[in-house]
């Protein structure tokens, strides 16, 4: 079982390509103002999406201290 990761937004990196977006099964993101901001983050199942699919690196998972 995977552990609850925290989903974390650089948004002086992001490009507000809306990747991301597209690829989240949860639409937990959004584009608002040219860059990804989230909608409802405790929809998110931490599957990793965004990040793999982020070209410019400012969407990411981190572990949450337990």
């Amino acid at each position: 079982m995977y552990g609850r990761k925290k989903l974390v937004i650089e948004e002086k990196w992001c490009k507000g390509c809306g990747i991301c977006a597209a690829f989240c099964p949860k639409e937990v993101l959004e584009i608002r103002a040219e860059k990804v901001a989230v909608r409802d983050v405790e929809q998110c199942i931490s599957c990793g999406l965004c990040e793999l699919r982020c070209p410019d690196y400012a969407i990411y998972l981190v572990n949450m201290e337990e």
